[in-house]
């Protein structure tokens, strides 16, 4: 949009028009004040369950975060309506209103969870955790910042998480499976059949003359939309990526040593403690603790009698940055190893905090880490040029220069695809080479149209800037242009008949009291086996369609299913079928059961759920709902 403002002021017309438009706005605001374009829906709450409103803003950020994050997986941004047609703002809205009921139980109960516990669940999360498997602050917060939260944000949601999951625990606790579902299911699965069977192909459909010109065309006409042209697109397209930039980059072994030495802490292995915290609510409690500790009495007898695990009090062996507490950390790295030390105060609490075993660090030398310095400094020096690409490329678009010329201009090498239908194939039915692997610029190019200043596509930690050039309709093509297409498929259509009736007679003979393998003799075909397949098997020499066939035919029956389009077609009976004696102590029969388990508790939580909103009461500002979602615009 400002891109298309800035464009249009470009000339002496344009200045016109926009300061008569912006005089319009102006004038408005005179006579109507400004206050409107802050009263948005009317009502700030948005809902209220029980005594817990929910802000419009919050919701909106609640909203806006899952779309963005949805957006981050899908590569590409959600717009509001996908987002309704995926029927997403529904999730989230009842998402929203859940958590909101559940936090409102746990207020009732009196509920808490301990800092202790809330650290040691971020300690032991795998997404904070780096290549040493160890948890990462800089890992911490880089994730948390990309899903739009502070730390202290992050940290109340996950103490409401883990209150959560103190009453979803609770209401699930010993809820099992009856054992005969579980039996049923796992005969389901594990049942086994056994065919013998042959496969009839174009030999066996005997000789297919060629058809004569009237049915040839009679059939074109009939099947004209499978021959129809699709839409092609002309598009042109220029990638600026750090991956490219980055292989032109000669790095000096001065450059790189030097910034190895600015880098060395980061590079080396930091030293590492096992570090034991126990947090008290206040320095006297502490403090006795720790005399207690000096009197004999050891660190894990404290913790006990606080009802506390390992799992509570012992953060791992960590280095000293991987500790969120910087007082924690202080003293952690201050004491040698077997230490308790006196009560810190700290973020969370008053600690003690004891260091058991202690694994020194280890600094590299440049030679053993000078390539990976090298990379690291040509892919920095390569997003800074991608930057800046970028700059003068969109200043080259905003100053009307189409994509070809703009690239030109900054001596990149535009790509042209003179014609592209929706699938990413040429008119010669070869996909097109020239778009590199993973980049969605065709699918791009049919959303838009010819002339439209498309925004550029994020690709590999760059951009791509495309423009549609020209559009070539879908038509129907005449037969003449597609007669060898036509023909062949004419053929196909032809062999599928034939060998539909010939396994339809095999069936009728097989079913009368006649041998498979007669059959086979005087079809010119052997008989094949496939024993001891169950639903899910995948059989080289046996097709899918063939198995899932197997399945609906009785023992000793006989059935027939097409396979690879009709072109071929099997004939079988079904010889054998077993059901081996359900193992509940077996790895299947556990991973069923706990599949049944978390489909029972999540039943039963949704329940809880709903019987807790039913109690308290829930209401929802529909307009308010519609304008965060889109849904009036």
């Amino acid at each position: 949009m400002l891109r298309g403002m800035r464009k249009a002021s470009s000339n002496w017309l344009g200045k016109t028009i926009m300061a008569i438009v912006m005089g319009v706005l102006i004038i408005s605001f005179g006579v109507w004040g400004i206050a409107d374009i802050f009263k948005g829906f009317g009502q700030s709450t948005f809902a209220k369950v029980g005594g817990t409103e929910i802000s419009a803003e919050q919701f909106r950020q609640i909203y806006t975060d899952r779309l963005q994050q949805l957006g981050r997986q899908f590569g590409r941004p959600l717009t509001p309506d996908q987002a309704r047609a995926f029927g997403i703002d529904r999730q989230v809205l009842q998402q929203t209103l859940a958590e909101a009921a559940m936090d409102e139980e746990a207020r009732r109960m009196g509920l808490n969870v301990s800092d202790a516990e809330v650290l040691r669940a971020i300690y032991n999360d795998p997404n904070f955790k780096g290549l040493n498997n160890q948890f990462d602050p800089q890992r911490f917060q880089a994730v948390i910042r990309n899903y739009g939260y502070t730390e202290g944000r992050y940290i109340a949601e996950q103490r409401r998480v883990g209150l959560r999951r103190q009453i979803a625990g609770t209401i699930s606790s010993g809820i099992e499976p009856p054992k005969s579902l579980v039996e049923a299911l796992t005969r389901f699965q594990n049942e086994q059949r056994s065919i013998d069977y042959i496969k009839l192909d174009a030999a066996q459909a005997g000789t297919i003359d060629a058809p004569s010109p009237e049915a040839l065309a009679t059939y074109f006409e009939d099947h004209k939309v499978q021959f129809r042209a699709p839409e092609y697109r002309k598009i042109a397209f220029v990638a600026i990526t750090p991956e490219e930039i980055g292989k032109w980059e000669t790095v000096s072994d001065e450059d790189a040593r030097k910034i190895f030495e600015e880098r060395k802490d980061r590079l080396s292995t930091p030293e590492k403690r096992e570090v034991s915290q126990i947090v008290f609510p206040d320095a006297g409690e502490a403090q006795a603790a720790r005399g207690r500790i000096a009197s004999g009495t050891s660190f894990d007898d404290i913790a006990k009698e606080r009802n506390l695990n390992l799992a509570d009090v012992n953060l791992g062996l960590v280095a000293k940055s991987a500790i969120l507490d910087p007082a924690v950390a202080d003293a952690a790295f201050s004491l040698p190893a077997g230490e308790v030390s006196q009560p810190v105060q700290g973020r969370f609490g008053v600690a003690l905090v004891k260091v058991g075993k202690v694994e020194p660090g280890a600094t590299p030398s440049y030679e053993s880490l000078a390539q990976q310095v090298k990379n690291e400094i040509a892919t920095e020096r390569a997003r800074v040029k991608v930057a800046d690409l970028r700059d003068k490329m969109e200043d080259e678009r905003g100053g009307g220069s189409s994509v070809i010329e703009a690239a030109q201009k900054l001596k990149l090498t535009p790509v042209t695809i003179d014609a592209v239908d929706r699938s990413g194939r040429l008119p010669n039915g070869q996909v097109a080479t020239n778009i590199p692997r993973g980049l969605d610029v065709v699918s791009q190019a049919f959303n838009t149209d010819v002339g439209v200043d498309n925004d550029a596509i994020s690709f590999k930690g760059g951009y791509v800037w495309y423009d549609v050039l020209a559009i070539t309709p879908s038509r129907d093509r005449n037969l003449d242009e597609v007669r060898d297409q036509v023909e062949a498929k004419w053929r196909e259509d032809q062999i599928s008949t034939k060998l539909r009736a010939k396994a339809t007679e095999i069936v009728q003979k097989l079913d009368s009291g006649a041998k498979l393998a007669d059959e086979a003799a005087a079809a010119g075909v052997k008989v094949e086996t496939a024993a001891n397949f169950n639903r899910e098997a995948s059989l080289p020499a046996v097709p899918a369609g063939v198995i899932a066939a197997a399945f609906r035919t009785a023992k000793d029956g006989d059935g027939q299913t097409s396979v690879a389009g009709g072109s071929q077609w099997v004939v079988f009976r079904v010889t054998n079928v077993t059901v081996p004696p359900v193992d509940f102590a077996s790895d299947a029969a556990k991973q069923l059961t706990e599949a049944l388990r978390r489909s029972l508790s999540d039943e039963q939580v949704a329940q809880y759920v709903t019987k807790i909103e039913s109690d308290i009461g829930v209401t929802i500002n529909q307009a308010a709902f519609a304008q965060v979602t889109g849904a009036n615009n």
